[in-house]
């Protein structure tokens, strides 16, 4: 479809975000709560950056709607209240799956939905770099964008008519590359790449400016005795 001045009609992307329960998210950021065994912090922290991604993503003129795969009582609420529909991840094996079970979600209602899997943890994210990923993603059957480190992945697109085939998790940029998605090289859009599974990698995305929901508990977290 194309409009009045002849460009393509631009998409509007849904976008699926898995989400496992807060009590095992974030088992990496162990660092700042060695001393205080971690177990109330943790979650929060896992919380406090789905809802800012989310909150973002919500925010994109290019998204349509948000689905979010979880099984999580407390984050399925949070989240509804920011506009997005909960699919609890009835397959309940990993992250892949819970993609693809949130992928037919979408598609048994629409189709031809524009998909894109988008990672949980992007507190820094904002709607302006994600139009950006988006609108480019637009231009193949299969794209995705690779983590700040260069070894994982942050983003992963389908376009109508085309299945997500997500490989998520480890070395997921290699496997995505070697399943005929094409790799997004912009510049400019490091707040869709800086995910967190470290406290160094939250110092990163707080260095781009975290979500308010994420400062805070960054600041909460820093400010926690030793």
């Amino acid at each position: 479809m194309r409009t009045d001045n002849g460009r393509p009609t631009p998409l509007a992307w849904t976008l699926v975000i898995p989400l496992k329960p807060l009590a095992r998210a974030k088992s990496r950021l162990v660092e700042p709560f060695s001393a205080l065994g971690s177990a109330p912090l943790r979650p929060s922290l896992a919380l406090a950056f789905a809802q800012d991604t989310v909150a973002a993503v919500a925010a994109c003129p290019a998204v349509r709607d948000v689905v979010v795969v979880t099984d999580d009582e407390l984050a399925g609420r949070e989240l509804a209240a920011l506009g997005a529909r909960i699919v609890r991840d009835e397959p309940a094996t990993g992250l892949n799956a819970a993609l693809t079970h949130g992928e037919q979600a979408v598609r048994a209602l629409r189709p031809k939905a524009a998909i894109a899997a988008l990672n949980a943890d992007l507190p820094a994210l904002r709607p302006a770099e994600l139009t950006a990923v988006l609108d480019n993603a637009a231009q193949f059957p299969r794209a995705f964008l690779a983590d700040a480190a260069g070894i994982g992945t942050t983003l992963l697109s389908a376009g109508p008519g085309t299945e997500l085939a997500p490989a998520f998790g480890g070395a997921s940029r290699a496997r995505h590359t070697a399943s005929g998605a094409v790799e997004l090289t912009l510049a400019g859009v490091d707040s869709v790449r800086q995910d967190v599974d470290t406290w160094e990698d939250l110092r990163a995305a707080s260095r781009l400016g975290l979500g308010p929901r994420s400062a805070e508990m960054f600041r909460r977290s820093a400010e926690s005795p030793a």
